[in-house]
């Protein structure tokens, strides 16, 4: 799990979960970034990769809301576990028609374990690439994330980075948005 870098300094543990299904997505770069920026400021950041990861479809039972335990036994309660003791949870997906990706939101529901635990996350950011270049593209994906953030009374949206006009994978290779990443991890504090 995530562990502390230096006991005499409050360090923020942050988690940075990749969604792409995809192996080196500009949406992972940008992920990737964001981990180096937080690193740089001294905290404990780490990123975990959906790709590759067993993770099912909530079944809507709701019996996580009496145990906060999922009764699927699969990947995503790992993660879960991971979100709960993260200080800030970053999301990094591509923008798959003007939304999150399928496996953000999949890791979002199954994460409902949480709902009325002494979870740890405040700041939730989002990173996101598309191939269209507009602002307003990453909006849909912003709105269901701040959904999910709606139910965590203790949690707060504090920002997000899109990369435009990135298709192929390498394309933000040259986008001011890596930089921009890179400096948002860099400001947690």
């Amino acid at each position: 799990m995530l562990s502390t870098l230096n006991q005499g300094d409050r360090v923020k543990k942050v988690l940075v979960i990749s969604t792409s299904m995809r192996s080196g997505a500009n949406s992972d770069s940008l992920a990737d970034e964001f981990v180096k920026g937080a690193k740089a400021a001294k905290n404990d950041a780490v990123k975990i990769n959906l790709l590759g990861k067993n993770i099912s479809f909530c079944k809507g039972c709701l019996a996580c809301v009496k145990t906060h335990k999922c009764t699927i036994k699969d990947d995503a309660n790992m993660i879960v576990e991971m979100m709960k003791e993260a200080d800030v949870i970053a999301f990094a997906t591509p923008i798959y028609y003007y939304e999150m990706s399928g496996s953000m939101k999949t890791m979002l529901d199954r994460s409902n374990p949480l709902y009325g635990t002494d979870y740890k996350f405040k700041d939730i950011y989002l990173l996101g690439a598309a191939a269209e270049d507009e602002e307003w593209v990453i909006d849909g994906a912003k709105n269901g994330l701040d959904g999910w953030i709606s139910c965590f009374e203790n949690a707060k949206f504090k920002g997000k980075v899109f990369a435009g006009g990135v298709t192929n994978i390498g394309d933000i290779k040259n986008s001011k948005a890596l930089k921009n990443a890179y400096d948002m991890g860099l400001g947690i504090a």
